[in-house]
């Protein structure tokens, strides 16, 4: 257990010398809500001051900071070159080209104007959706700012996403303009991206007007006249563009993020500009302990929205330069972020326990090579940190690693230690306790009543109303959005996070797994996470996935899925399957003989997607015969059909 250095304060703590308490500080949050949240708007500008803090007249969509008018660009960027123009506010890295570039907040300022004035010259104005399919290029940084300069609501789609998984995301949307590029790279290889959107584009029933190409000569490509643009020729006659910020209603959206759901209709998360831009702000400094004039380095990808969240929007709207970074975490080699730490002077890092695994698997000397000393913390996030792997990466790194636990739909940490309040002590296994503005509840699922009781597991929800900046609905369907959030307790108006949950005494939530990833093994309903904690202590582990298999004795089996640190352990059948047997033997003795997996596989990588999160309905249809659905998503098909190999079936190859 680590416990923070008591020197890390806010900005707050360090003015008044004070070390107020989070469980106050919690409390009035939830108690004194309106006041608490007008303390938080004074972290950005308003053009002008809101009339209502929150019209939670229907707790289910909160209108936060009602009246006020305010510019999510304006906050990021314009206000900053009072004080910091000169500073860094954009550090883009590519391992991948070998390209770094620095921009102040002043070049950044002029960038995105020109980037507007584009934009508006294609006829683009306030409420239109502009879809981005990029790579993690400053051009895409940009792009999003200029949008929401002048009122336009961005949708950025992960780049490469196949052709048919992009053309609904344009139905869905109906953008009037798309900006893409040529291509990206991933570990050396181009990904050509002009072909697949062409192809989008003649799939989708909705043509968008007009379609911006920045050309990284990655690729040769073909124009379609009349529709596509050249963004250099257009910037290059737009360089002393001047774009004055639209202000917008806070409640105006901001973007469109597309999530998983359980159809294959696209589910646009919606967001608010104004209890976006405060709620972001604010988890800067309570959760993330960055200060103006500090750096900020997230290795995850605009498409998700940590990179919405956490790379482009929340360093910026704190004054804090930001690293967008193209590339694997293993190239050149696996010292490659830590370069870039002590190269930039990053202050705070935030990842994903995936990419913590892969580094588990690579030369150590890799971590101690680079100067860190710039380093407060490590944040992981994205999928459950076991605790191996959160004590390995902090003693490799000599660093504090913080877990925190959010959803797209949330856009900022529901559950995490707020150190920026109040200094606490972190728990492995654990995100932390809830976070300042949601009212967290464990709720039993089958009578929907809520669990006070610590240690008894229940589903994580929120009471209503959820705090600034979380989804305001599912973009173009209120009756989804509320059908699939809030009908899990009929008569309470209670946001379902859909993952089981348990609480300490002490108030630390502990994550279990999706509702829908629980398993019903002859009568006793075991969560996965559960499994996969046991199997990950075992020392020959690196990575685990544990999933429920139908069974027609049992209803269903766990399967366990197994990355090994050392292949050759499990080389020959005859050393597989003692060490199988001894996986099973400590399951057996950790949770009991009912929580064993039927079987251990062990492969050389698990299925996930290009975000790092694992494709468990897919291996799930594997393993039960059925088609593993859109793979669009998988970052490697070799590794689903190392699965269906294992298992004698046929080939699990995406066409």
């Amino acid at each position: 257990m680590l416990t923070l250095p008591g020197a890390i304060k806010s900005q707050s703590q360090q003015e008044t010398n004070q070390m107020p308490s989070y469980t106050d500080f919690y409390r009035r949050s939830i108690d004194e809500r309106d006041s608490f949240w007008a303390e938080q708007a004074a972290l950005i500008e308003w053009q002008r001051p809101f009339d209502q803090v929150c019209d939670a007249t229907d707790p289910r969509f909160p209108k936060w900071f009602a009246g006020g008018l305010t510019n999510l660009c304006h906050n990021a960027v314009d206000r900053h070159l009072r004080e910091r123009a000169d500073q860094a506010a954009l550090i883009f890295v590519s391992s991948e080209t070998g390209v770094e570039k620095t921009w102040s907040f002043r070049e950044l300022h002029a960038e995105v104007q020109r980037f507007a004035a584009i934009l508006k010259a294609q006829g683009v104005g306030c409420g239109d959706r502009v879809l981005i399919y990029m790579p993690m290029i400053a051009e895409a940084a940009f792009a999003m700012l200029a949008c929401v300069r002048i009122g336009a609501i961005h949708s950025v789609v992960f780049g490469g996403f196949a052709s048919h998984a992009l053309s609904s995301r344009i139905d869905d949307a109906q953008p009037v303009l798309v900006v893409s590029a040529d291509a990206g790279m991933r570990g050396g290889k181009v990904v050509a991206y002009k072909p697949l959107l062409d192809e989008a584009i003649e799939l989708a029933s909705h043509k968008p007007a007009k379609v911006l190409m920045v050309d990284r000569g990655l690729v040769d490509f073909a124009p379609v006249p009349g529709r596509d643009l050249d963004f250099a020729a257009e910037r290059a006659a737009r360089m002393d563009a001047v774009v004055p910020c639209e202000w917008v209603d806070s409640a105006h959206p901001s973007y469109i993020l597309y999530t998983s759901g359980t159809t294959g209709r696209p589910k646009g998360v919606q967001r608010d500009t104004g209890g976006y831009a405060v709620a972001l702000a604010a988890s800067m400094r309570h959760i993330y302990m960055a200060q103006p004039g500090e750096t900020f380095f997230s290795t995850s990808d605009i498409g998700w929205v940590v990179g919405h969240s956490y790379i482009v929007y929340g360093p910026l709207l704190n004054g804090t330069a930001t690293v967008m970074y193209e590339g694997l975490p293993t190239r050149p080699d696996a010292a490659v972020w830590w370069r870039i730490v002590e190269q930039y002077k990053v202050n705070v890092m935030f990842s994903a326990p995936t990419a913590a695994r892969v580094l588990k698997k690579q030369d150590p000397a890799c971590l101690t090579r680079h100067d860190l000393s710039s380093l407060k913390a490590l944040f992981l996030a994205g999928e459950p940190l076991d605790e191996p792997t959160a004590t390995w990466m902090s003693e490799a790194i000599g660093k504090p690693v913080i877990d925190n636990y959010w959803q797209t739909e949330t856009g900022w940490p529901i559950l995490a230690i707020c150190n920026g309040v109040e200094p606490a002590p972190t728990r492995y296994g654990s995100p932390g306790m809830a976070v300042y503005g949601f009212d967290v509840r464990l709720i039993d699922e089958t009578s929907g009543e809520e669990i006070t009781e610590p240690n008894h597991k229940g589903v994580i929800a929120v009471q209503g109303p959820l705090p600034p900046g979380c989804l305001q609905t599912v973009w173009g369907d209120d009756e989804r959005y509320v059908k699939t959030y809030w009908s899990s307790v009929p008569g309470r108006a209670l946001y379902s996070s859909f993952d089981w949950g348990v609480r300490d005494a002490d108030g630390y939530y502990f994550i279990l797994g999706r509702t829908d990833d629980v398993i019903n093994v002859a009568g006793h309903r075991l969560g996965t996470r559960e499994i996969e904690e046991s199997i990950s202590s075992h020392a020959a582990v690196a990575e685990v996935a544990v999933l429920g298999v139908a069974d027609a004795l049992k209803g269903q089996v766990a399967m366990a899925f197994v990355v090994l640190k050392d292949a050759a352990l499990a080389a020959e059948p005859a050393d597989a399957l003692k060490l199988e047997g001894a996986i099973m033997k400590q399951v057996d003795e950790q949770l009991g003989a009912v929580a064993r997996p039927a079987r251990v596989r062990f492969v050389s990588l698990l299925p996930k997607t290009r975000s790092g999160k694992l494709l468990r309905r897919a291996m799930q249809a594997v393993c039960e015969g059925r088609d593993p659905g859109d793979l669009t998503t998988m970052d490697d098909p070799g590794a689903l059909q190392q699965i269906k190999d294992l298992l004698g079936g046929p080939d699990a190859r995406p066409a």
